[in-house]
Parts: C-alpha cells; sequence; structure tokens
C-alpha cells in the first residue's frame, strides 16, 4: 500500500466513525468511502512562493456568509496539462493556506473548490501534492462554515488529482 492509499484509508475511516467527522449520523449509516482520482506524479511539485511586496490582509466570504481574514502571502506557478498557471498562497495562523476551484468544479470536484496546505521545505520552496487536495467540510452538509475559494484562485484547467465531489446517496 502507498503511503496517499494509507493516509486515503485513514481518512475514510476517520469520515465513517469519528465524532468529529464533517458527516452527519444519517450519512455515516450508507458512507463506503470518499472517491478519489487515481495518483498522478505530474501533479506533485516542490515550488517557491512569490512572495507578495506587500502582504496584506483580505476578507475571504465563507459558505454560510461570514467573513474571515487571510494574509495573501504570494504565488505559486506551476505547468499544467501544457498550461501555466498560477495560484496565490494565503497565510494562515498555522501554515500556508491554498484554496482553488478547477474546470471540473461542479462535474468531478466540489463546485465551491478544494483545499490544499503547502508544506514548506528547507531551502523555502514548499511541497505542492495536488493528490491531497480536499473538500472543505461544508462539501458533506450545511451545518459547517468553510472560506470560498477567491476569484483569483479560479483555474481553466483541471486538477485531476485528490478528493472527487461527495455523493450522498
Amino acid at each position: 500500500m502507498t503511503t496517499l492509499s494509507a493516509y486515503r484509508k485513514m481518512k475514510d475511516e476517520f469520515y465513517a466513525n469519528d465524532p468529529q467527522s464533517p458527516l452527519t449520523a444519517e450519512q455515516k449509516k450508507t458512507f463506503t468511502g470518499l472517491q478519489y482520482y487515481p495518483e498522478n506524479t505530474d501533479l506533485i511539485f516542490h515550488l517557491p512562493i512569490d512572495e507578495f511586496e506587500k502582504k496584506e490582509m483580505v476578507p475571504i466570504q465563507t459558505s454560510k456568509g461570514d467573513i474571515r481574514s487571510y494574509e495573501r502571502y504570494g504565488k505559486i506557478t506551476f505547468p499544467v496539462e501544457g498550461v501555466t498557471v498560477s495560484l496565490t498562497v494565503y497565510q494562515t495562523d498555522s501554515g500556508f493556506f491554498l484554496p482553488f476551484v478547477d474546470q471540473n468544479a461542479g462535474r468531478e470536484t466540489y463546485p465551491a473548490g478544494r483545499y490544499l496546505e503547502l508544506e514548506q521545505e528547507a531551502g523555502g520552496s514548499c511541497l505542492v501534492d495536488f493528490n491531497m487536495a480536499y473538500n472543505p467540510y461544508c462539501a458533506y452538509n450545511d451545518r459547517w462554515s468553510c472560506p470560498l475559494t477567491p476569484a483569483e484562485n479560479r483555474l481553466k484547467v483541471a486538477i485531476r488529482a485528490g478528493e472527487k465531489i461527495f455523493s450522498f446517496h
């Protein structure tokens, strides 16, 4: 079993059994696991963050209409399907946060976007592994409040890695 497979299995067990799971008791009754794209090594990058000269706190609306503030930290740039794209990285108290929407949003991926936490590496670059892209808790039901992806992080390419859209039967 790969490290990614083991992580996904552990996450499915958490969602199915843990009291802190984002799923309702009703959803847990029929939950058989999250849906994922196959591992895509073309979407694993070691990238520098091009820091903005002026880092500013920006308001980001949540799925419930609240406002949360995030520091607009910098940009990452990388190739996807032969196209060079950029995304803005936000800084939080717990690290770097990368919300994004891809071309498959609403069909294969959650319409409001997915998230990544970036791991900073020695030398200042970050591990950006889209296989770890996950749905925010508000993708599972409306009791959660999640930051909505800012317009600047809406991609016109598909990111075929990570979690797919959740469907409850």
